[in-house]
């Protein structure tokens, strides 16, 4: 498994594959989630393509599904049809490119505290992610916080989950640290859960995608969390451009925060 994980753009491909080589970095694709994407079959056998002709080991890359509308907790068969499509596409691109997982977003309706709801939520996505696991047997799958307002449901996800060694938490700090909650609880309460981390800076209002360092994140706390794990998760630092990405690994550098402040980070050997 890689440690440290980017999000590599095609346009500008050979920087990203020099810079991920230096810090020994996972790529984790963002090209797929984009319904203009998924509707253009040949489009996305390019892609597909494109990556897998630059003769790198995928099999500890992750790819970032599709979340845009999804919902597939809807008791609504057509919308439930449409997100079960999205997800199975955003499946077998992971498929056929050997990765390691496939990152998918709660997408649960915020503030909406009907106890009905919420139950409905929780058994109807235990039962779909098993599913999925099931049909996808090479595959993991990490549920993403995307604008919950606590971590209550994905821990009870989580939990009714344990057994499935396959299905883990994608914990995203930024989307924590705007939540409206505390940042204590996301991180004491799914961190035995959690596999996968994404990284970036906000003011704690917006999820702005800036630099690692260049916010108001409390970064001493993201290193006093990670460092507390037995078995450390990987992490992305999930911005926009390769400059905000030099800039992070600088400041994580500098502030020896994990995954670079480790002096064996990067990606297990074969």
């Amino acid at each position: 498994m890689c440690e440290l994980y980017c999000i590599p753009k095609l346009q500008q491909i050979d920087v990203y594959l020099s810079f991920s080589k230096e810090y020994q970095m996972g790529f984790e694709y963002n090209d797929f989630f984009l319904p203009s994407v998924l509707d253009d079959e040949m489009e996305t056998e390019r892609i597909i393509n494109k990556y897998l002709s630059l003769g790198r080991d995928c099999s500890r890359d992750t790819l970032h599904g599709a979340f845009l509308d999804l919902c597939v907790n809807s008791t609504d068969r057509r919308i439930y049809e449409v997100s079960d499509l999205r997800v199975r596409q955003s499946m077998e691109i992971a498929k056929k490119m050997g990765l390691r997982a496939v990152i998918f977003h709660t997408n649960y309706i915020v503030n909406f505290r009907l106890r009905s709801y919420l139950d409905t939520w929780l058994s109807r996505n235990e039962e779909y992610w098993r599913r999925i696991l099931r049909d996808y047997p090479e595959q993991e799958i990490f549920i993403e916080n995307m604008f919950d307002d606590s971590p209550e449901l994905l821990i009870k996800l989580a939990e009714n989950m344990a057994d499935e060694p396959r299905f883990s938490v994608c914990l995203d700090t930024a989307h924590a640290f705007i939540s409206g909650s505390p940042l204590g609880p996301w991180l004491d309460g799914l961190k035995q859960y959690v596999s996968h981390v994404h990284i970036n800076d906000n003011d704690g209002r917006q999820d702005l995608h800036q630099a690692v360092g260049s916010g108001s994140f409390p970064w001493e706390e993201y290193h006093s969390w990670i460092q507390s794990f037995a078995r450390k998760p990987s992490v992305l630092i999930e911005v926009r451009e390769f400059e905000d990405l030099k800039k992070s690994v600088e400041y994580m550098k500098q502030h020896l925060l994990y995954p670079l402040g480790n002096k064996d980070s990067g990606c297990d050997k074969l």
